[in-house]
């Protein structure tokens, strides 16, 4: 059994390379922004160095709250990492605020000399703690200043309890930021494998129809070889399973799910329909009719299949006449295209040969309906009915050609 790595995609910390961008992103905007107010004047600009350990130091501190966001809220709900991102925060700014109140005394320290020389010509001299003060006929007074520590002694819980409101803050936008981003990510996620369920799905129905005609097929095209075989038409019979077995390899070859072009379905009838001659060769005329320009258009393998066999078994099979199965298609307005399959029978009828009819169970065009509304939706329909001396069914769909 393997075990995948926490940083692992599906790991615990699967998003470390977001927490991470927006971790260095976060804290070099501070810098910047910090940068930016130091050209303001010299006093701000001293505080830009001890300004980047603190950036340093909250850099650390925000991934440290990263992690304790997904050991404790993981998979949790936004409300649990809001909830965790504000106990961990905490200690961070306070830790923040401290160390940014040690940083100014250390930088107050470290200063060097500065002179400041008034309108009156008097000149102020600090350094460190020692302050001196020249007036202009070069009497001196020089004061020592106690301890910065000893000033702000009694104000440091003050000052360090300002300081965490402020830092605070500026965690709380990170946690906010990262909460924000890891959602969008969730929801992306989700859409996707939403979109993979529906596609995995509509593969599904699309297969599950497909396959539907075939048994249908076979049921009809065993019971015709089994109707020449029975007859003693051996050559018929033989010449019928070469057809077959030319229809079965180039249509049991074919994806399912994928579309064909209309000359190729058509050819894929005109196999069947060989195989339909054969056993009625006096009384089944084949005509088809397709433009050179809708040749290349997509339409779902073996769509046309139960509607010829239908044709088949409900016209050429209940009448002695001779009957003309058309196949034909035709261009619409929008960029779509209907296809024909008509039965009718061909001259006068006589009173003990019934016109062909069309009463089966339905299966074939439920079939066709189904498949079409998988692959085009509302952009395709079907039309069905009798006509004098037969019955005629279209098919509208989309014209999808090849590239």
């Amino acid at each position: 059994m393997s075990v995948s790595s926490p940083f692992s995609p599906q790991g615990r910390f699967g998003d470390w390379r977001l927490a991470t961008q927006s971790i260095i992103g976060f804290w070099a905007f501070y810098l910047v922004t910090v940068l930016l107010r130091g050209l303001l004047g010299p006093e701000a600009m001293s505080a830009v160095g001890y300004r980047g350990i603190n950036a340093a130091l909250g850099l650390v501190l925000t991934f440290l709250i990263y992690i304790t966001i997904r050991l404790f809220a993981r998979e949790g709900s936004i409300r649990r990492m809001a909830i965790v991102a504000a106990i961990a925060a905490l200690p961070g700014a306070v830790i923040l605020a401290g160390a940014s109140v040690k940083m100014a005394i250390w930088s107050d320290q470290m200063n060097e000399q500065s002179k400041i020389t008034t309108q009156e010509g008097v000149a102020i001299v600090q350094r460190g703690q020692n302050v001196r003060i020249i007036k202009q006929g070069g009497d001196e007074l020089e004061v020592n200043l106690p301890p910065v520590e000893e000033i702000i002694g009694s104000k440091m819980p003050r000052l360090i309890a300002d300081g965490t409101v402020t830092w605070y803050f500026l965690l709380a936008a990170w946690c906010a930021f990262f909460i924000a981003m890891t959602q969008q990510h969730r929801t992306r996620i989700t859409e996707l494998r939403l979109a993979e369920a529906e596609t995995a799905a509509h593969a599904a129905q699309v297969r599950a129809l497909r396959y539907q005609v075939n048994p249908h097929f076979l049921f009809n095209t065993l019971n015709s070889l089994s109707s020449l075989v029975m007859s003693g038409r051996a050559d018929r019979a033989e010449e019928m399973l070469m057809a077959l077995s030319t229809f079965f390899r180039t249509s049991l070859s074919m994806d399912p799910s994928v579309d064909v072009s209309l000359a190729e379905e058509i050819a894929l009838q005109r196999l069947y329909l060989d195989i339909e001659q054969v056993r009625f060769p006096n009384r089944l005329e084949v005509n088809i009719d397709i433009p050179d320009e809708l040749a290349g258009a997509r339409v779902p393998a073996l769509i046309l299949q139960p509607l010829v066999e239908n044709a088949i078994k409900y016209g050429v099979s209940a009448t002695t006449e001779r009957v003309e199965l058309s196949i034909r298609a035709r261009g619409l307005d929008g960029g779509r295209m209907q296809l024909d399959v008509i039965n009718h029978a061909v001259g006068g009828r006589s009173k003990k040969a019934p016109a062909p009819t069309h009463q089966g169970t339905g299966l074939g065009l439920a079939n066709v309906s189904e498949r079409l509304r998988a692959h085009f939706g509302t952009q395709a329909d079907v039309r069905f009915g009798p006509i004098p001396g037969g019955y005629k069914v279209s098919l509208a769909m989309p014209v999808d050609e090849d590239d």
